[in-house]
């Protein structure tokens, strides 16, 4: 899509806002078997995930595989390519919970604590960026936990309307770095360099962000730092385009890449009954 035909963007603004406002609850599929979705379930993941760039589901029957078949969900609405990362499991799905990976230092999505606004793989090479995401829930937190979600195209749409030039600003090449990763002196993953906003070979709106204030290196001129504030200060605000929703054992968010949070949580003491999410990136778009 040409978001810079002024005609074309008109009504491509308008048909986006006229989705708003949205309960998340109707955006939930139900899916009887987790092996074998059926067509007109699919069908429905497809129709919210064309509108919203988003969609939850629900597995009426608690899957015997939960992580086969998540991959199995995945690949019926086109996520093929995992991409791994460093605290991936060895079949690239990571397990999100409180825990230790070796040369893991500190990273948050692993604790209870809050988990600022981000898309995933913000800091991946050019050729490795994330257009498609599954977030599985094997098991919900005591208290807290809840995710929040923003369609990266609305966040698109705000800039633009606040202000053009902080779209351009976000589309230059050297807009964004996210600096090596080095641990006990050796780089784990180099430094990454790119824009906010991209479009990937389809024409479809891509975005890298993270709302993280610590080694994360914004360029330095007036506009790109304007549209980082603006951005900051979106989040702080309440908005009928940021959806809440806390995943359920069985349920999970398939989306392509949107801008997402989550609030700090208390897990339970049992082990067995702690937190845990299971997570895939892919290199495709879900439709």
């Amino acid at each position: 899509m040409n978001l810079w035909d002024e005609d074309f963007y008109q009504i491509w603004r308008e048909q986006k806002l006229a989705l708003y406002p949205v309960n998340p609850n109707d955006l939930l599929v139900e899916i009887q078997d987790a092996a074998t979705p059926r067509p007109a379930e699919l069908q429905q993941l497809s129709f919210y995930l064309a509108r919203y760039n988003f969609a939850l589901y629900r597995f009426i029957k608690p899957p015997k595989a939960p992580k086969q078949q998540v991959h199995q969900l995945a690949q019926s609405i086109s996520l093929k390519t995992l991409a791994h990362n460093l605290c991936a499991d060895v079949d690239s799905l990571t397990a999100i919970q409180v825990t230790q990976h070796q040369g893991q230092h500190d990273y948050i999505p692993y604790t209870d604590k809050k988990l600022s606004w981000h898309t995933d793989g913000y800091y991946n090479a050019p050729d490795e960026q994330i257009h498609g995401m599954l977030l599985h829930c094997a098991r919900p937190a005591l208290q807290g936990g809840e995710t929040q979600l923003m369609d990266h195209e609305l966040a698109y749409l705000l800039l633009r309307d606040a202000n053009p030039e902080y779209i351009h600003a976000l589309q230059h090449p050297e807009a964004f770095t996210i600096p090596a990763n080095i641990l006990e002196g050796k780089v784990i993953r180099p430094a990454q360099t790119g824009p906010v906003f991209s479009f990937n070979a389809e024409g479809s709106l891509h975005m890298r962000y993270s709302a993280r204030q610590k080694n994360v290196l914004w360029r330095d001129d007036p506009s790109t730092q304007a549209a980082t504030q603006f951005l900051l200060n979106l989040w702080e605000q309440e908005s009928v385009y940021k959806l809440r929703y806390t995943l359920q054992a069985g349920e999970g968010l398939i989306c392509n890449n949107v801008l997402h949070c989550r609030t700090a949580f208390v897990d339970a003491e049992e082990p067995e009954k702690k937190r845990l999410l299971y997570r895939g990136r892919y290199l495709e778009r879900a439709n």
